[in-house]
C-alpha cells in the first residue's frame, strides 16, 4: 500500500495528522491539476494555482467522511472540488452585485474583442450536469479524464471498468459536449 493510499484511509477515519502528512505528498500533482484548470480561465484571472489547490484541499479534508477509496478517487474528488470552485467564482463574477456583465481588463490589454470565459465555464458545467443526469458514469469519466487529467487506463482502474469502455464512452462524451455547447451557442 502506498503512503498516499495509507494516508487517505487514515484521513477517512478522521486522523487530522494524516491530512497534514498527505498534502506534501500530493501537492505537486494538485498544483499541476490546478494549473491545467486555470489555463482555461479568462486572462486577468486573480486565482492562482496555489490558492486553488489550498481551497480545494480544505474542502476535501474538511468533510466529516470524505469517502476516498484510493488515490484515483482522491484526485477525482480534487478535480471536482476545483471545478466547483471555478464555477462558483464564475457565478460570482457574473452576479449583478459583482458588476454583472462588466469585465476587468488590465490597462495594457485594452482589446475591445476580449470576452470573459466565465460564461464558457458555466455553459460547460451545465452541459456536464445534464450529461450526469443522463448517465452518472459519463459524468465520472468527464471528471477523471478532463478535470483530473487521468489517462484512459487510470480512469478505467478508478472506475473498475474496461479500458475499451472508457475509450468508447469518452468518444461519445466529447461528441455530445461539442454538440451541446454548439447548440447553446447558437440559441
Amino acid at each position: 500500500m502506498s503512503d498516499v493510499t495509507r494516508l487517505l484511509k487514515e484521513v477517512r477515519n478522521g486522523d487530522r495528522q494524516a491530512a497534514n502528512e498527505l498534502l506534501p505528498l500530493v501537492y505537486e500533482e494538485l498544483r499541476q491539476l490546478a494549473r491545467a484548470k486555470l489555463r482555461h480561465e479568462a486572462p486577468g484571472q486573480t486565482l492562482q494555482p496555489t490558492a486553488l489547490v489550498h481551497e480545494a484541499y480544505v474542502r476535501l479534508v474538511g468533510r466529516e467522511d470524505p469517502g476516498w477509496d484510493c488515490r484515483a478517487h482522491f484526485f477525482s474528488a480534487a478535480a471536482r472540488a476545483m471545478r466547483q470552485i471555478l464555477v462558483e467564482r464564475a457565478r460570482q463574477k457574473k452576479a449583478q452585485k459583482y458588476g454583472g456583465g462588466m469585465q476587468r481588463i488590465p490597462y495594457e490589454e485594452s482589446d475591445p474583442s476580449f470576452e470573459p470565459q466565465s460564461e464558457e465555464v458555466l455553459a460547460i458545467d451545465e452541459a456536464i450536469q445534464r450529461l450526469e443526469k443522463e448517465d452518472a458514469l459519463k459524468g465520472q469519466i468527464v471528471d477523471l479524464r478532463y478535470f483530473a487529467r487521468m489517462t484512459t487506463r487510470e480512469t478505467a482502474e478508478a472506475l473498475g471498468i474496461p479500458v475499451a469502455r472508457v475509450r468508447q464512452e469518452w468518444r461519445y462524451i466529447r461528441a455530445w459536449l461539442a454538440a451541446e455547447l454548439t447548440r447553446e451557442e447558437n440559441s
